[in-house]
């Protein structure tokens, strides 16, 4: 038996398992949007990209574990860094090159329309990672939430579309909670 031979082994092995983390990521991205504190909900949503992140490798979408890599290191650096006291002068041009490089990899990565819906989704919560204000974020993480959903839909992982429509009902209930759907509206 070769490294080759064992490496096929050790993957067949733990393949089947991969799934427990699409279940994972599935109640952490829920419990992320219904958090009342942004770092909380941040801390959540590395978990939960982290969990996806290997779901994705086990389906082959490319694409999605990439954006999954950059989730966890923006959300991580989110909320050690970003506060109603502003933000760090390096931390945009860091969110810059992630940007940057997850357009590189949702290009290196392509498959169509899921790629595409990918890069978006990841754009959107690039966009709500920066925002101070857990209203703005949200707001932005409603948006990143319905591209992910196009991106689950197209390679099949019910773990990651159940999550994006509970993650989706868990903001309208965060917005709804706290009184968001009623400050968006012009007096």
């Amino acid at each position: 038996m070769d490294v080759a031979d064992l490496a096929r082994f050790a993957w067949s092995a733990v393949s089947v398992h991969l799934d427990v983390f699409g279940s994972l990521g599935l109640c952490l991205g829920f419990s992320a949007g219904m958090m009342k504190q942004r770092s909380w909900m941040l801390l959540a949503s590395a978990a939960c990209s982290s969990c996806f992140g290997l779901h994705y490798l086990h389906l082959g979408a490319g694409t999605g574990m990439a954006m999954c890599s950059i989730s966890v290191l923006q959300s991580l650096v989110s909320a050690r860094f970003i506060g109603d006291g502003g933000r760090p002068a390096w931390v945009a041009p860091l969110f810059a090159a992630t940007s940057l490089l997850a357009a590189c990899l949702t290009l290196a990565t392509w498959s169509g329309w899921a790629s595409a819906c990918a890069g978006l989704g990841s754009l959107l919560a690039t966009a709500a990672r920066l925002q101070a204000e857990p209203r703005r974020m949200r707001r932005f993480f409603l948006g990143a939430s319905t591209c992910w959903a196009g991106h689950n839909l197209l390679v099949g992982s019910v773990f990651g579309l159940t999550c994006d429509l509970l993650t989706v009902s868990g903001l309208l209930i965060a917005i709804m909670r706290t009184g968001e759907a009623r400050s968006a509206v012009p007096a």
